[in-house]
């Protein structure tokens, strides 16, 4: 197996790290984040558009999301957005600009939002293993079509073993980081 397919499915790989580590910017903890609305999407203009894309998000407290909206006829269809995204927030209009106060976390919507960071954590690793599966099924065709020797694809395989259980490790470590900043009261 060349070094270019060996970079291939690191590159994929390190893909499925860093929809992760959006997932996980998006979970909220009990501080505001400009990224807790990333997942957000409006009606806006007869089509579904991210939030960044009609209006500035930014944290003027620690505790205070603000929502400048562009143009005001898209107000309610913001509010009403925010409103329906199970975030739990409920924006206070003032013009075109949205307040959001950010309420504690009680201990049980941090074990909801632990669970959350868990799932997102697995489907990463799924992924992962699937790049895994793609890249060993690779070595196998080409030892099996006699491309490659039985000492290069047993090192091959190794190789992207190796990467695997490393981007594993690295979502697991993730995983406890941002469950920490959760739980954090």
């Amino acid at each position: 197996m060349s070094d270019f397919e060996l970079n291939e499915l690191k590159r994929r790989m390190d893909g499925a790290v860093s929809s992760f580590k959006g997932d996980l910017a998006g979970l909220r903890t009990g501080r505001a984040s400009a990224n807790l609305l990333d997942p957000i999407v409006v009606e806006a203009y007869g089509s579904q558009m991210p939030l960044n894309q009609v209006a500035n998000v930014t944290v003027p407290e620690p505790r205070m999301v603000a929502v400048s909206i562009w143009d005001k006829g898209m107000v309610s269809a913001v509010d009403r957005a925010i409103r329906e995204s199970n975030l739990g927030l409920n924006p206070i209009v003032d013009g075109t600009t949205l307040r959001i106060p950010l309420p504690e976390l009680n201990e049980q919507r941090r074990k909801e939002l632990v669970k959350v960071a868990h799932q997102y954590a697995e489907s990463a690793r799924v992924a992962v293993r699937h790049v895994r599966r793609d890249g060993m099924e690779t070595l196998k065709k080409l030892e099996k079509d006699g491309d490659l020797g039985q000492d290069e694809s047993r090192q091959s395989s190794e190789k992207v073993q190796k990467m695997t259980d490393e981007i594993v490790s690295e979502i697991d470590r993730l995983l406890v980081a941002k469950e920490g900043e959760i739980m954090q009261v």
